[in-house]
């Protein structure tokens, strides 16, 4: 059996043991009991006494060694053999960084002086305490009012437990106030990243993968799906159709539209590049930048549509110079605008819809009333011709689109309309047609961009567009009996009850201008009921995809009639409208039918090579055109990319998109 360690003497009495009590200690143990009880005395008087002091003069200490107090020297900055002073270790920096402070440095100062401020307030507090008893009693009771109350009454009254909770208060106070400020630095740094990645593209035309990455996991998440789906098109094309115009995914052949002419021209690559290059898929994109400079002649052996060219070769090569700064891509701009400007060469000026640019010779397309020219062809060329003169001097590109504009303003309208078609040799309306679809959508569209795209310097297409919008409320905005808003087409004195698929572009369009006009709720409003109207024609369906075009007929609303009505070309317009509307509300409704769009398009479009058209919507069993439309990568993937992007991320405030979805710099006011 183990002794004690002060054992007890013992004697035996009538044969048993019998345990008598000590009156003294030995001495051995009377001197270990007095070096426990000064060792003890010890530690309480250091840790009342010396350890605040101590802390208070090593907080001080630290302050003057990092320069934090009196001393504004340079915190941690270690130099290395060879390196320039003031020059972080571990970060490629231009020779104009030579004076700026590695960020990483930055942040850590930033959190150390935040955490020295907040423990010497807390120092300072705890001195103020005359009573350390009164207050932790008070603390300790503080759920218990009568136990406090007599504390309280037994240490000095009503005044001191006052005194006490005000102190309390402002500890807490001071505690919430260091954590908002933590907050705020973060806040802050984020918005300075976001910042920098802006200059990064604005100056150096640098984009990565991670480059507009939103906070939020689930946007992120929907956004690497869609650089997934974009890869997905785009290797496809790559392995089945390089250097064609488009991609037949099930045949696995290359697709040339009538709009391109015969000559394959490598579009889908120059009208997905920016994609790319917006993605940060950059092995991809350097092999696009590849073929363009080395491999694509234009050089088309038959006619080709100025529009079509326009917006997807001169608008795809211009956008990826304003991203960039590369002289090639304006370079064969140029030459591509070159080539277009014969059409022009009419008795008013309003171009030809049809080139042939061996030849110079125009022409329209034969079912377009008369020989009219188209207004949404003629009239969408100004964003593009207006950018090329900015950046290359010229006055002629810009020239020749602003005849075309001075004509249409003075020209006589219906009642405010513009109709569809225009007489290049009479300069006379032809047929009485108006819509905000087919045949006329973005012409209404550039006038309102080109304003934003000069900086507000385009003040005559910011008054044209105001003066459209207003009559097309007037005449054409109808609502459904279930309430649902749209702009039919107009003809003669007629609206029909129809919405094309491609005017749904013109809910982002409203909103984007809403700022610009006299109400800007308002329109803010129109945009987003004429949006949740191209929402319902997508949701009505069997695929979840939108019809060509939709009508207001009997029971059916945002439904398609016709069967030439219910295919789906990967069209983009509805998912613009999204996109633009989450930029300008932030609301998640936009992202949640984005995401639908996104599933609909995985589950009905995809095939093994590609992304294909439906041949009806509304079909269970799904039937594919076979084609991938070039603007499936350059608008469709592009917009939904964006709108799970964050909203610094080209910018809307930096960026006007044409109407083939490439942005274009907006020009600062000096």
């Amino acid at each position: 059996m183990a002794s004690t360690v002060l054992p007890l003497y013992n004697r035996n009495g009538n044969g048993f043991p019998v345990f008598q009590k000590r009156k003294t200690l030995k001495s051995i143990e009377r001197y270990m009991v007095y070096l426990i009880f000064f060792i003890f005395m010890t530690l309480c008087y250091s840790a009342f006494f010396l350890l605040p002091d101590l802390r208070g003069k090593m907080s001080s200490n630290v302050q003057q060694q990092l320069g934090l107090v009196d001393s504004p020297g340079v915190f941690f900055n270690p130099q290395l053999e060879g390196a320039r002073p003031g020059i972080g270790i571990g970060h490629h920096k231009s020779n104009d960084d030579d004076d700026v402070e590695d960020f990483h440095l930055r942040d850590d100062r930033r959190k150390l002086h935040l955490q020295i401020r907040q423990d010497n307030a807390l120092q300072e507090a705890r001195n103020a305490i005359p009573n350390p008893k009164l207050d932790t009693a008070f603390v300790d009771n503080l759920d218990d009012h009568k136990h406090a109350d007599d504390t309280i009454n037994n240490q000095g009254g009503h005044d001191d437990n006052q005194n006490h909770v005000n102190l309390k208060d402002e500890i807490l106070q001071d505690k919430d106030k260091f954590k908002q400020e933590i907050e705020d630095e973060e806040d802050a740094q984020k918005q300075a990243e976001k910042a920098a990645a802006r200059v990064r593209l604005m100056e150096h035309g640098i984009i990565s993968e991670t480059d507009g990455q939103p906070s939020d996991s689930q946007a992120k998440e929907r956004r690497d799906k869609v650089r997934e789906m974009m890869l997905h098109a785009w290797t496809g094309y790559e392995t089945f159709a390089w250097g064609a115009n488009e991609l037949k995914p099930i045949a696995h052949a290359g697709h040339s539209a009538s709009i391109f002419g015969k000559t394959p021209m490598g579009a889908t690559i120059i009208d997905g590049i920016d994609t790319l290059y917006i993605m940060g898929l950059t092995g991809q994109y350097e092999k696009a930048r590849d073929w363009i400079a080395h491999d694509f002649n234009f050089n088309p052996t038959s006619d080709i549509s100025v529009f079509e060219v326009n917006i997807r070769y001169i608008g795809g090569l211009i956008s990826m110079y304003g991203l960039t700064n590369d002289e090639m891509f304006k370079n064969k701009a140029v030459e591509i605008a070159d080539k277009l400007l014969p059409a022009f060469n009419t008795p008013t000026g309003i171009p030809f819809g049809l080139i042939n640019a061996r030849t110079g010779s125009g022409r329209n397309w034969g079912w377009a009333s008369g020989g009219c020219s188209i207004l949404s062809e003629f009239g969408s060329l100004h964003l593009e011709f207006s950018y090329l003169s900015q950046i290359t001097g010229d006055p002629k590109y810009l020239e020749k689109v602003q005849k075309v504009r001075d004509i249409l303003r003075d020209t006589e309208k219906i009642d405010g309309l513009y109709p569809n078609y225009l007489h290049p040799k009479t300069g006379k309306w032809g047929q009485k047609h108006v819509s905000l679809g087919a045949l006329g959508d973005s012409f209404y569209e550039y006038l309102l961009k080109s304003f934003i795209q000069t900086g507000g310097e385009d003040v005559q297409g910011l008054q044209m567009y105001k003066d459209a919008i207003e009559a097309m409320q007037r005449k054409m905005k109808q609502t459904s009996a279930g309430g649902l808003v749209y702009f039919g087409d107009f003809r003669g004195a007629k609206v029909e009850k129809k919405m094309d698929h491609l005017s749904c572009f013109s809910g982002g369009m409203f909103a984007l201008g809403s700022k610009y006009t006299s109400n800007p709720e308002e329109y803010m409003e129109l945009g987003a009921r004429v949006t949740e109207t191209c929402h319902k024609s997508y949701d009505n369906t069997a695929t979840k995809l939108g019809p060509e075009a939709f009508r207001f007929e009997g029971n059916g609303e945002a439904v398609a009639m016709r069967q030439n009505e219910k295919y789906y070309i990967l069209r983009p317009e509805t998912i613009e409208s999204y996109f633009v509307m989450w930029r300008l509300t932030k609301d998640q409704k936009y992202r949640d039918w984005g995401w639908e769009a996104v599933q609909a398009l995985e589950k009905n479009c995809r095939v093994d090579s590609g992304f294909s058209g439906v041949k009806d919507v509304y079909a269970s069993k799904v039937v594919h055109d076979d084609v991938q439309q070039s603007f499936f990568l350059a608008e469709t993937l592009k917009y939904l990319y964006l709108l799970y992007s964050d909203e610094e991320f080209i910018s809307l405030d930096d960026w006007v998109f044409n109407t083939e979805a490439h942005p274009l710099p907006v020009r600062k006011r000096v």
